[in-house]
C-alpha cells in the first residue's frame, strides 16, 4: 500500500527515500568565525594605528596621517575625510550596520577561501 502522497497520486520515477541533510559543520563554523574576526579586528587595528576613544595617539600612524592631511588642506582635517572617519570609528566604535557589513564581508571572504579546502 502507498505510504507517501506521491505514491498515492501514482507519481513514479522519484525517490521515496528520506535523505538527511548533512551540513558541513566545520565549514559553517569557519565562516561564522571569519565574520566574528572581521568585526572584532577592526577596532583593534584602529587602536593600534592610534585612533582611540581619547583621540589620536601622538607619534602614531594616525598622527602621521592627520599631519599629512592637515598640511595638504591648509591646516585642518576636513570633515568626512578618511582620517576624520577613522577617528570617529576609533572614538565611538562601530555601528550595528557597520558590524553587519564587516561580518558579512568577513564571512563571504572566508567562505570563498574555504571552498578550496
Amino acid at each position: 500500500p502507498p505510504t507517501l502522497a506521491s505514491q498515492s497520486a501514482g507519481i513514479t520515477g522519484v525517490s521515496h527515500c528520506a535523505h538527511a541533510v548533512v551540513l558541513p559543520l566545520a565549514r559553517i563554523a569557519t565562516v561564522v568565525i571569519g565574520g566574528v574576526v572581521a568585526v572584532e579586528a577592526v577596532p583593534m587595528v584602529l587602536s593600534a594605528m592610534g585612533f582611540t576613544a581619547t583621540g589620536i595617539t601622538s607619534s602614531s600612524i594616525a598622527a602621521k596621517m592627520m599631519s599629512t592631511v592637515a598640511i595638504a588642506n591648509g591646516g585642518g582635517v576636513a570633515p568626512g575625510s578618511l582620517v576624520a572617519t577613522l577617528q570617529s570609528l576609533g572614538a565611538t566604535g562601530l555601528s550595528g550596520l557597520t558590524k553587519f557589513i564587516l561580518g558579512s564581508t568577513g564571512s563571504a571572504i572566508v567562505a570563498g577561501i574555504a571552498r578550496f579546502y
